[in-house]
């Protein structure tokens, strides 16, 4: 009997075994991975949309002299390419961001490890590890959130960046697109609001500003802090100086060039409230809009300091200032155009313009000045002391009451005088009874005094406008006023100029006179001192004063021939 031996199975060899943990650890592997991936990622935006963005609608308002007066929403300025700004900025910016941007591929292990240092050495975090791309990559799709899945969807999109865009690509996406504070997007947008040039013209200590901000645009804003900007575009300078960007001579020359320009006051707010309100009534399907508008800073600046002004080109109805109130901040109500108030003796102006323009009188015509009444009515004249007869020249630079009333019979009575205001552009209700000669009329500021400029300008009625220019989505639009219309003869005119001078030079208005300059005007004061006005001309431009108190209050012994024609001329000197 025979026995047959069965052979005993081979063991695998240990590099099988190896082997085969290896794949399975590996399709594991794959798809741990996977799902790593596609938690980080799920949520992730598309990275195609790297020149696109979505904004609030903005609106600008830009002064006569280009200057930004207020933002809206998201302002964006001019897309420049790296060969239309200067080398400064660029420079400025990698040298204080991210040193070897043209050398890494998006994510940079050495900026890391550098700043891994950097942070154990100090004890706190002073230096950060993301790359120009990393941050571009941040303010592109993503939120400021600092969760690892953040920071890992930030360096996928890093690297898509750098494999879709050269680097000076992905600086000119940076640069005109990167939150730089006050509601400015890009270098460009950033010039213009806190510099108030093109980013095409700023010098080196400006590139270092600009450069600097994107750290932290809110607490380096050269506008709300102005110190803080000056230091942050000091230590730019420095880096750039270590990156051998420029010279220790360049950067202590730009050192001692830094000023930012003076902060713009708030009385402009006003104004821009004005000509926005204007736009948005007019053009309501307008997204974007760029408001070029007649204001100058130099006249708003000396405005702004004296109260309740507003500043007008004679010729053509231009407002050049306007301040209506003490403090926008706490007060925005503009009453320079929506508050209606006596305007006293102020009104006398019209007045005698309806006698003369109806041929009855002219500035050499003599009228009584004695008592009057006029249906139980009398009007004071405060201490003038009667004469008999006067001059229409001397009454109304003398601000004489009962004079005003008789001349008001010479223009056609109530009726005329409401005419002449039509004429003229007053909107307001004018009364239909003799008191009417005293300035009993509510009126607003900015209608008065544009009804002074036909008297100025030679008898042509203008309106009153804020805008020069409208640009929306890269199209111009000129924004022309009525043009100027003949609302009295040349001769009026040139009569109410005559007597307007004379209240200056020897009536009640002798505060608002100028050494070697010709001025004139006409004062105004209500009952109790509610109201003081004094509305003059100098050099083809009509400047209106008010002062009140906003209930009706009186003031104190404030008159039309004190405070505001003193402000008057310090508005004149101020903007001289």
């Amino acid at each position: 009997m025979s026995r047959t031996a069965t052979a005993s199975p081979r063991r695998p060899s240990l590099a099988w075994v190896l082997l085969r943990w290896l794949i399975i650890l590996g399709i594991w592997g794959a798809i741990a991975l996977g799902a790593v991936l596609l938690w980080f990622t799920h949520d992730m935006p598309r990275p195609d949309i790297a020149t696109q963005h979505t904004r609030r609608p903005a609106a600008a308002v830009l002064a006569a002299d280009g200057s930004l007066l207020m933002t809206q929403g998201d302002l964006f300025g001019e897309v420049l390419t790296l060969r239309d700004m200067p080398r400064a900025i660029p420079d400025a910016l990698i040298a204080i961001e991210d040193r070897r941007f043209r050398a890494h591929w998006g994510i940079d292990p050495v900026g890391v490890a550098r700043a891994l240092w950097a942070n154990w050495s100090e004890g706190d975090v002073v230096q950060g590890g993301s790359t120009l791309t990393q941050q571009l990559a941040k303010n592109l799709f993503l939120s400021a959130d600092r969760s690892l899945r953040r920071k890992v969807q930030e360096a996928l999109l890093a690297l898509w960046l750098e494999r879709r865009f050269s680097k000076d690509q992905l600086l000119e996406i940076y640069l005109n697109r990167v939150y730089l504070g006050g509601g400015a997007y890009g270098v460009d947008a950033a010039a213009r609001l806190f510099f108030g040039v093109s980013a095409r013209r700023v010098n080196l200590w400006q590139s270092a500003v600009l450069a600097g901000l994107p750290q932290a645009p809110s607490r380096t804003n050269p506008r709300s802090n102005p110190e803080a900007a000056l230091a942050r575009g000091r230590e730019v300078l420095r880096t750039m100086v270590e990156t051998g960007a420029i010279t220790q001579a360049q950067h202590d020359q730009a050192v001692a060039q830094m000023e930012l320009p003076p902060r713009p006051g708030t009385g402009g707010g006003w104004f821009t409230d004005w000509v926005v309100d204007q736009v948005e009534e007019a053009h309501p399907q307008l997204r974007d809009i760029t408001i070029r508008a007649t204001l100058d800073p130099r006249w708003q600046n000396a405005a702004e300091t004296r109260l309740r002004a507003l500043v007008m080109d004679a010729a053509s109805g231009a407002v050049r200032a306007m301040v209506g109130g003490r403090d926008y901040r706490t007060s925005p109500f503009n009453r320079a155009v929506a508050a209606r108030r006596q305007p006293g003796s102020a009104f006398k102006a019209v007045v005698y313009a309806a006698a003369i323009e109806a041929g009855a009188a002219a500035p050499s015509s003599m009228v009584a000045d004695g008592p009057l009444t006029r249906r139980g009515w009398s009007p004071g004249n405060g201490q003038w002391r009667t004469r008999g007869e006067i001059t229409l020249e001397e009454a109304f630079a003398q601000s004489v009451n009962t004079a005003a009333v008789r001349v008001l019979d010479m223009g056609g009575g109530p009726a005329g005088t409401r005419a002449m205001a039509q004429r003229l552009g007053i909107r307001s209700p004018v009364p239909n009874n003799a008191s009417v000669a005293l300035g009993t009329a509510e009126v607003t500021l900015l209608e008065l005094t544009a009804a002074y400029a036909a008297m100025v300008n030679g008898g042509r009625r203008v309106t009153p406008h804020g805008i020069r220019e409208l640009v929306s989505e890269g199209r111009a639009q000129p924004m022309r006023a009525p043009p100027p219309e003949v609302a009295i003869s040349a001769e009026t005119a040139a009569a109410m100029r005559r007597m307007m001078v004379a209240v200056v030079t020897s009536g009640t208005g002798r505060q608002a006179a100028l050494r070697g300059a010709v001025t004139g005007g006409k004062t105004g004061t209500t009952q109790d001192y509610k109201d003081a006005w004094f509305i003059g001309f100098f050099e083809g431009v009509v400047i209106g004063v008010w002062l009140g108190n906003d209930r009706g209050e009186p003031m104190e012994q404030v008159r039309g021939g004190t405070m505001p024609a003193r402000l008057f001329r310090e508005v004149i000197d101020a903007a001289r």
